[in-house]
């Protein structure tokens, strides 16, 4: 065998799986097909992340702690309303606690994990390379790179992303639907500072979501901005001139940032869900969004991804510890029985949330206000949410406390 485990993709969720059981003296080889040097220049992707205080623990655990206190803004609050209505839902993290996530630029993930990956000798990482075929039968999972080259372990990851080749060659199904929405994703400086509290304000055609950064180098305050609009509106909205754009927002917002500007270029994308039939067949496993993808309304399709490594990173460590076969199914449903659950429930409360907060006219709006003051007054129910905010809810794997398996 050439390595313990092949993981196909290299992003955020494969990389990280690579560390993970990198930390436990698990080999791996990392596949991509893209130069993932290109991702880490300023101007590829301006999207960035919610990053879960749960989620934020791995990271540290990892090792990866500094680019979150360099570079990350600490969530210190959550504010939901429906539009610019005056009843709102408050999430506070309170005094000295740890924040209910950071804020974090994904390219500069990339970067920290790229770096780690390659000062790491239990990681090989080969990209671009494309998968010309990937043949799994009862002893190993091997693939057949566009080179020639064959590689084999006992089990393959696929952490290749929504539209997983991976998952769709090997005859797995997914549940799934598209949102007659986009996700507009920019970056603003804005004169009023955000006080590090992220705001998501809801209109029928979907949620605006303001999120906390650390400010710019100039010294002005930053927000990533996350809009979801009309489908329709898509083409208009990916065109529109900075100052436009800039103008756009700042209408919806209600002047709760001050004066705004555009100084990133805008970024819109497809929204949709799906949910694999099932995780695992023999010799491979699915992670992250070639798992599941959800509607960005919470920020938590990163997060679940996390959890996902942390967990698939707990059965398989204990798998080599004990002398287990870790492609087997045995030890590939433990890591399903983990997860699927869970990952189930949040894609079914996020797509509930954007069904419910879409729905126009007075009533419904009403309604929500009514429901939104309720739950503001509902000590448990808000803790309840605050938990789940934080990714602290059902059986926490060992990294996910900030602990080594």
């Amino acid at each position: 065998m050439d390595a313990d485990v092949l993981i196909i993709g290299g992003g955020l969720i494969g990389s990280t799986m690579a560390l993970a059981l990198a930390r436990h003296e698990v080999t791996s080889i990392v596949i991509d097909t893209a130069d993932l040097k290109t991702t880490l220049a300023a101007g590829f992707d301006g999207r960035a992340s919610a990053i879960a205080s749960a989620s934020a623990r791995m990271l540290q655990a990892l090792g990866l702690g500094d680019v979150l206190t360099e570079h990350g803004c600490p969530i210190r609050a959550i504010r939901v309303t429906d539009g610019t209505a005056p009843q709102f839902l408050h999430f506070d993290a309170g005094e000295g606690a740890e924040p209910l996530g950071i804020m974090l630029e994904n390219r500069l993930l990339r970067i920290a994990l790229m770096e780690a990956v390659a000062a790491t000798p239990e990681i090989r990482l080969i990209a671009p390379a494309q998968v010309r075929s990937l043949v799994r039968d009862d002893h190993a999972a091997r693939v057949t790179l566009d080179s020639g080259e064959v590689l084999a372990a006992p089990l393959a990851i696929a952490a290749d992303g929504r539209r997983s080749a991976t998952r769709e060659a090997a005859g797995i199904r997914i549940a799934g639907w598209s949102y007659p929405n986009a996700a507009l994703v920019a970056m603003v400086a804005h004169s009023v500072p955000h006080g590090n509290v992220a705001c998501e304000l809801f209109y029928p055609s979907g949620p605006l979501a303001l999120l906390p950064m650390i400010d710019h180098a100039d010294g002005r305050h930053r927000s990533a901005i996350v809009w979801t609009v009309d489908a329709d509106a898509a083409a208009g909205a990916r065109k529109l001139a900075p100052k436009a754009l800039a103008a756009e927002i700042a209408a919806r917002i209600d002047g709760t940032l001050g004066e705004i500007e555009l100084i990133a270029p805008q970024a819109v994308w497809p929204l949709g869900y799906h949910h694999a039939a099932r995780y695992h067949v023999p010799r491979l496993v699915l992670a992250g969004d070639a798992a599941h993808g959800i509607h960005p309304i919470a920020g938590q399709g990163l997060n679940m991804g996390f959890r996902d490594v942390a967990a698939l990173a707990q059965v398989l460590v204990d798998a080599v510890r004990t002398g287990q076969d870790i492609g087997h199914p045995d030890v590939l449903s433990r890591y399903s029985a983990w997860r699927r659950l869970d990952n189930s429930m949040v894609g079914a409360v996020t797509d509930g949330l954007n069904r419910l907060f879409a729905v126009p006219g007075r009533l419904p709006a009403a309604v929500r206000r009514f429901g939104l003051s309720a739950v503001e007054r509902a000590g448990p129910l808000k803790a309840r949410f605050m938990a789940e905010a934080r990714g602290e809810t059902g059986e926490l794997p060992a990294l996910l406390q900030g602990n080594l398996i």
